[in-house]
């Protein structure tokens, strides 16, 4: 089935009283994630982005959350694990790196979103452009299942919008592949609350 015909047919299934999301599920075979370097982890740049609201958090003495502000949130783990959650990407200085890694480095590692970091002679708008291009980011951690899920869209989106994001995400995850379209098993897209529908990839 074509991307297209995948999308109209979820559209006919039975409407929610949220707008879900569409998801796209690549199975991949005959990849050995053993070894470190058959392991994945890229942002892609969705055309359209996501859809939704994306949450990107700056850590900098400069602007953004302050040092001060991360040692006070350090002082409660609730509050830190409420803090990492909250966001999905983060930026942060260069110099503060170190003293991110030792303070809240063990919430946002496991969860992939350590900081992107920004160099001191940034300024704001150049922070403010990262930022804007982050809001339309899907981050792939293919780490220990064979399997990569990424957010595509929402059902308000159009049509053409959401297959030309997954053609952007299937495009990428063959790039980055260490034999390319033929360590792709198959190709799924789905609703939040759809079955799987197969596609052609």
């Amino acid at each position: 089935m074509k991307i297209e015909e995948a999308i109209e047919k979820l559209k006919a299934e039975k409407k929610r009283k949220f707008n879900q999301t569409y998801d796209l599920i690549i199975n991949l075979k005959n990849i050995d994630l053993k070894n470190p370097e058959n392991r994945i982890t890229k942002e892609i740049v969705l055309p359209h982005g996501r859809g939704k609201d994306v949450n990107v958090c700056v850590i900098s003495d400069r602007f953004g959350v302050t040092k001060k502000e991360i040692e006070e949130l350090a002082k409660s783990k609730k509050e830190l694990k409420k803090f990492a959650k909250k966001y999905d990407f983060f930026l942060a200085d260069a110099s503060l790196m170190m003293f991110i890694g030792k303070e809240i480095g063990k919430y946002l590692s496991p969860a992939g979103k350590m900081p992107q970091p920004i160099p001191p002679n940034f300024t704001k708008e150049q922070i403010d452009e990262i930022m804007k291009k982050k809001k339309n980011v899907v981050k792939i951690k293919l780490k220990t299942t064979p399997v990569i899920q990424l957010q595509t869209g929402v059902e308000s989106m159009e049509p053409e919008k959401i297959k030309e994001n997954a053609d952007a995400i299937i495009k990428d995850v063959i790039a980055a592949l260490p034999k390319a379209r033929a360590q792709i098993k198959s190709v799924l897209l789905k609703l939040t609350m759809s079955k799987p529908v197969r596609i052609d990839f």
